[in-house]
């Protein structure tokens, strides 16, 4: 049975495990390895532990092997009360595909951070993209290009 939690300090190590194995695994389609690498250099065990500090973060848990399924995080858009982001939204690969993605989003979608927003934004990898699309979020002013960090932005207006 998979189950919803926030994050605690004590997951730090497994999430960020998370991360790697998916982005190795999943993402590795879309982007380089140098570019992976990169970006898991700002995803570290203490990276989610100090962003845990100001968003709210989550994790699913597969409860009957007591493993860290997916994890996914809301929070302020630069700092505004009107508009919001997630971040850091994975899956381990193994878990795709299983609506394990779609609880997530749904979870995030009832934070208060969502639900004061009028805007929510995700940064969106390549390998991403047509999961949020489904999920109802829309390209940023229409503008269907990677930026310079190879992400898509995309939103959703409550």
């Amino acid at each position: 049975m998979i189950i919803n939690r926030i994050f605690r300090d004590s997951d730090a190590s497994e999430v960020a495990s998370l991360v790697r194995k998916t982005m190795y695994t999943t993402n590795i389609g879309d982007y380089s390895k140098e570019y992976i690498e990169a970006d898991l250099k700002k995803l570290t065990a203490q990276d989610f532990i100090e962003k845990a500090k100001y968003f709210h973060c989550y994790v699913l848990v597969n409860d009957t092997v007591n493993r860290i399924v997916a994890v996914g995080s809301i929070g302020p858009y630069w700092g505004k009360k009107d508009e919001s982001s997630f971040f850091n939204v994975f899956v381990l690969p193994e878990y795709q595909g299983m609506g394990i993605g779609r609880k997530l989003i749904k979870l995030l979608e009832n934070d208060i951070f969502f639900l004061r927003a009028k805007r929510i934004e995700i940064p969106a990898s390549i390998t991403g993209l047509g999961f949020y699309q489904k999920m109802g979020y829309r390209f940023k002013d229409g503008n269907d290009s990677l930026d310079n960090e190879q992400l898509y932005r995309l939103e959703k207006f409550n």
